[in-house]
């Protein structure tokens, strides 16, 4: 392996762990970026030499290395593949019951540039960088001797991969996949479509959270309920099996709220659907004067980028200024981020300052984030994404 030198002192976050080299970290003079090829493995060494780890390279990308091992001799292939893989199914087989669940998480599996969602018997994989993407037959061949799954779906219809100078699209790269299909979670069963769905098919992130509301609910049958951001419905069809008595479901897909009808009717349910950009309908509700028991707010990143972060910060205000407008006195506010750029006490602010405008009080009596099959990395904050708050709104 050709090697990449780091400048004097830019090797202390990789000696606590984390997995990132910036193109602007390493002595280029003695490792020239343009020497090397797109998805190569290269070792990389501090500016005394002192190996630190093994990677792959990108001249084209900000983040130039990722780094796979600490070991100098251990390179991304099939054996490695192989033996991340194995212990991240070993991990989630001690965790959940049925197969429903991220398989990877990128970084937080040590696997950087590979996202893996397990749906029964069918996977959906998504690859966003050169170094993963060279190894995409070594990877199909790892999971089919993992899982023996049905089907595995190639979604790499993702911009992070311009970034990486790779192309867009989405393939079966095995079995027959289906349309739809069932994910089991939280003990009911949701209508997913997979080739025509958001993300890897479903958000599995915010299993948690979705039922950290359930026992509010309960305790409230015939509660109104509103899902904003929806897709499928995860929140609001989960609040219909535990006795919502009424669930308008929001979201710009009109494709996506009809599964969300299908998954909460099923319950006998009523529904309303509200198809269209989420920020003016909750305007149009508010306007007109509509309250609800319960609100959950699961928009979009708003801030992809850093230099996003202003606009993307006055996205989030007024979502969550509406959204609270929009709870009735002793009604509860369920609002989320998964923007990693927005940090937790800044979402927890934004409803604070909200509420204190309207003098109305409120109780922050849940906290969360991104669920145990989306491991965080601890040296890389990058990867602690989602912040989930559940308020008390009293009278």
């Amino acid at each position: 392996m050709e090697t990449v030198f780091l400048k004097k002192g830019e090797d202390r976050r990789l000696r606590i762990g984390h997995l990132w080299v910036f193109s602007n970290e390493i002595d280029t003079k003695r490792s020239p970026l343009g020497s090397f090829a797109p998805g190569q493995s290269v070792l990389v060494a501090d500016c005394g030499g002192r190996p630190l780890g093994t990677g792959y390279v990108n001249p084209a990308s900000l983040i130039a290395v990722r780094m796979v091992s600490r070991k100098a001799d251990e390179v991304l292939d099939a054996s490695l593949l192989h033996r991340r893989l194995s212990d991240a199914l070993a991990l989630r087989e001690r965790m959940f019951r049925t197969p429903f669940y991220r398989l990877c998480h990128g970084e937080g599996d040590f696997l950087p540039g590979l996202v893996a969602d397990r749906h029964g018997d069918h996977v959906v994989c998504q690859i966003t960088t050169a170094g993963m993407d060279a190894h995409t037959d070594e990877l199909l061949s790892v999971l089919d001797s993992l899982l023996h799954p049905s089907s595995i779906l190639l979604d790499n219809n993702v911009a992070s991969r311009d970034l990486e100078g790779l192309e867009r699209f989405q393939r079966v790269a095995s079995g027959d996949v289906p349309e739809e299909i069932s994910v089991e979670e939280n003990g009911m069963s949701y209508a997913v479509p997979l080739k025509n769905g958001q993300k890897t098919g479903w958000f599995y992130d915010q299993r948690v959270n979705r039922a950290a509301l359930t026992p509010f609910v309960q305790a409230q049958q015939g509660c109104s309920v509103l899902d904003a951001f929806c897709y499928a419905g995860g929140f609001g069809a989960l609040a219909a099996k535990n006795g919502a008595g009424k669930v308008t479901f929001m979201d710009a897909s009109a494709h996506a709220l009809s599964y969300a009808k299908r998954n909460a009717e099923q319950f006998g349910t009523e529904t309303e659907l509200l198809q269209g950009d989420a920020l003016t309908l909750l305007a149009d509700l508010r306007r007109e004067g509509r309250t609800f028991d319960i609100v959950c707010l699961d928009p979009p990143a708003f801030i992809k980028r850093k230099k996003d972060a202003k606009q993307g910060l006055e996205a989030y205000q007024r979502v969550n200024e509406i959204g609270l407008d929009l709870v009735r006195p002793g009604g509860m506010l369920m609002t989320c981020s998964c923007s990693h750029h927005l940090e937790a006490d800044a979402l927890r602010g934004l409803v604070t300052r909200a509420a204190g405008k309207r003098r109305r009080h409120a109780r922050l009596l849940f906290q969360g984030f991104q669920g145990p099959d989306h491991p965080i990395h601890p040296a890389m904050p990058e990867t602690a994404y989602l912040k989930t708050f559940l308020f008390h709104l009293p009278e």
